[in-house]
């Protein structure tokens, strides 16, 4: 599984100034230079409808597993990739202990001094370890956000050096973690690829690789509705299941070119389709773009798992008939993770790389 590690060491990012310790500067500290990397003018381009926020379709992973209830189950999966690329499960089945474990060890490992979770920083030319990602120019605008990253599956693709050994419980809370959303993650495509009337062994390596991001957004006392905490993008994965570590919100995402606050079940996994999903279905199921707001008076934390098949292998269109027009071309897995990570957050432009010009 070297190749896991490789993309991670190709894929860089310019080091930026720590943003849980610029935030915590007082107001004399922080200078106009400084801050004006981090404010966007743009930001309310788009209306936020509020309103929407509960629609957010809700799977129920136990129904999804009982053939009893799998019909009506599924028509719910198949309405919500191809309407809004973004899901709450259900009965999921990972242990509340776990979670809460998972959870308790973010919180305390971004509580640590700076020099200590330093010790665990990204090193030049590798996106895994503490620091941040997508920074590839010295004037793009900034996210307002810090971010620890491994990649947790296969475990022979773990780099043990880069997992923290602080809390003393961060390195077993993480592992039983990332065991159960493999889990989650494979009855979740394989019910996809049994609604695509794909064969199950073609469905297996889609969740191979599994690399886990937490996320630090700083509470942003000054200008928390001038900054954003992740730029609008949507995920290079194949999908991804996110966790909301603390109860301040902040993920919104785009549906009929607007913005629609996401507020969970406090119970549920979040999951949204990736790039690799949509081109593999050939545009049915979309890949949705989303962003994250920050609050004036609270941190707000997550972790993504990103799951992804084997980085050496290859996500081709499955047409649904014999008419149906190929709109994505084959893509090497490896080389469209790499160029999404060697590129600045910009909406879905990453996915125009794999569309076949008409």
């Amino acid at each position: 599984m070297a190749s896991e590690r490789r993309i991670s060491q190709v894929a860089t990012t310019i080091p930026v100034r720590n943003v849980q310790a610029l935030a915590a500067c007082s107001a004399d500290e922080l200078t106009a230079e400084a801050l004006d990397r981090y404010i966007r003018p743009d930001i309310d381009q788009d209306a936020v409808l509020e309103e929407h926020s509960d629609e957010l379709p809700v799977i129920d992973l136990g129904r999804l597993l009982n053939p009893e209830s799998w019909e009506e189950e599924a028509a719910k999966l198949r309405f919500a990739c191809e309407e809004w690329g973004f899901f709450q499960v259900l009965n999921h089945g990972v242990p509340e202990e776990v979670v809460l474990n998972i959870k308790r060890d973010i919180q305390e490992f971004f509580k640590l001094p700076l020099e200590i979770k330093n010790l665990y920083a990204q090193q030049p030319g590798d996106l895994q370890g503490y620091g941040q990602a997508y920074v590839v120019s010295n004037d793009q605008k900034l996210d307002w956000a810090d971010m620890f990253a491994i990649i947790a599956q296969p475990p022979e693709a773990r780099d043990m050096k880069r997992w923290p050994g602080q809390p003393l419980t961060f390195r077993k809370s993480l592992e039983d973690y990332s065991d159960e959303l493999k889990k989650v993650a494979g009855s979740i495509a394989t019910t996809i690829g049994k609604i695509l009337n794909i064969e199950p062994e073609l469905m297996d390596d889609k969740y191979a690789v599994q690399a886990v991001r937490m996320n630090y957004y700083p509470p942003c006392t000054s200008m928390s509705k001038m900054v954003l905490g992740f730029s609008p993008h949507s995920d290079g994965s194949f999908f991804t299941i996110l966790t909301e570590v603390n109860s301040v919100k902040g993920l919104q995402i785009r549906r009929h070119g607007a913005w629609i606050p996401v507020k969970p079940h406090p119970n549920a996994l979040l999951v949204n389709v990736g790039d690799l999903l949509e081109i593999m279905t050939n545009g049915r199921y979309k890949s949705i773009e989303h962003r994250v707001t920050i609050n004036a008076q609270m941190e707000r934390l997550s972790i993504s798992a990103f799951h992804n098949p084997k980085f050496d292998g290859v996500v081709s269109p499955v047409l649904g008939s014999t008419t149906e027009k190929v709109l994505y071309k084959t893509v090497s897995v490896g080389d469209y993770i790499k160029y999404q990570l060697s590129n600045k957050l910009d909406g879905k432009k990453a996915l125009d790389h794999a569309k076949i010009d008409m």
